[in-house]
């Protein structure tokens, strides 16, 4: 979400992860021929990776004098790796890693957070796993407008995040083993004049073990000021045993002041992301459902508001109906 401050008879585990967003895609040089070919003035590129987590100029590769020297590094149990940390205005346009260990422990283990404009709280603390759309313990073959992972071995966004003053991203291994290789990129423009109406990304990751029937999902808690609700990921296990159709519950958005009764509410859990008459695997730019296994009751989807942007100048908040197959 872009935000102003820096199942009838059915139980399931829901995960959810909340994306914001500050501008549209199009803004950011991706659907633009302009863009492609201009080079903004005193705007200058640069990548952050353990062969240079400064990003600085004319200091990559230093490590091993030019040879191949720190591609990788590990995380031990309960450390934090810095993977950038820079000062003043910037964009980043694109962030890559791959580790090996993708079991469901350490996808769900591995904390991703980000940090605008020096501040102490993270605008971003979720598994990486679940912001990569691995949520729910399983990394698919896949692609969108903002994910993807083109052989189910490494995580891209290419989600733009921008900041006036710096921006801090780290990883911290919350499980009891230690990560052997975690290999990564951040690329990111520095210099650029942001307006001052710019909104920053946020994301927020909840999970409900087991979900009450009759009981709302809150996709997003109720969160106050101004912004737009850019989309979510959304991971469901079914509880063993069953294994019937779940999703008959509506999307329901709750905007500046609603109250009883939302704004905005659509017709089904499919039909929220662009399909209908039940749930397979497939993705799409703005819409998907990687994962389908209706034997194990394993479900992975999204929705990106793109193309159809929800704005709130007050409060947002999100639910899903839990009413399963209605």
């Amino acid at each position: 979400m872009l935000h102003r401050n820096p199942l009838h008879g059915r139980s399931l585990v829901a995960t959810a992860l909340l994306l914001s967003l500050c501008f549209t895609l199009a803004s950011a040089g991706q659907g633009s021929l302009d863009a492609l070919y201009r080079k903004p003035a005193g705007v200058q590129t640069r990548w952050a990776s353990f062969e240079n987590p400064g990003a600085l100029k004319g200091q990559g590769g230093m490590e091993n004098k030019g040879a191949k020297g720190h591609a990788f590094d590990m995380i031990q149990p309960g450390e934090t790796k810095t993977l950038m940390d820079v000062e003043g205005s910037g964009t980043i346009r694109r962030i890559w890693m791959t580790t090996m260990q993708r079991d469901p422990q350490m996808l769900r283990s591995l904390r991703l957070e980000m940090y605008w404009d020096q501040s102490d709280k993270p605008a971003v603390s979720v598994p990486l796993g679940d912001f990569f759309g691995a949520s729910v313990g399983q990394l698919p073959v896949f692609e969108n407008a903002l994910f993807s992972s083109p052989e189910a071995r490494s995580f891209t966004c290419v989600l733009p995040m921008p900041y006036r003053t710096g921006a801090r991203v780290t990883v911290s291994n919350d499980s009891d083993i230690p990560l052997r290789y975690i290999f990564y990129d951040i690329d990111f423009t520095q210099g650029e004049t942001h307006p001052d109406d710019m909104l920053y990304f946020h994301a927020h990751w909840r999970r409900e073990r087991w979900t009450t029937l009759r009981e709302d999902f809150e996709i997003l808690p109720k969160i106050a000021g101004e912004g737009r609700f850019l989309g979510c990921n959304v991971g469901v296990l079914l509880k063993p045993g069953n294994t019937g159709w779940w999703g008959e519950g509506e999307v329901k958005v709750y905007l500046d002041g609603d109250a009883q009764w939302p704004t905005l509410v659509g017709t089904g859990l499919e039909d929220y992301i662009g399909t209908g008459w039940g749930l397979g695997a497939y993705a799409n730019q703005f819409q998907g459902c990687p994962i389908a296994d209706h034997k194990t009751g394993r479900y992975s989807f999204y929705r990106y508001h793109i193309p159809d942007p929800i704005y709130f100048d007050e409060d947002c908040r999100v639910v899903i109906q839990q009413i399963g197959g209605g």
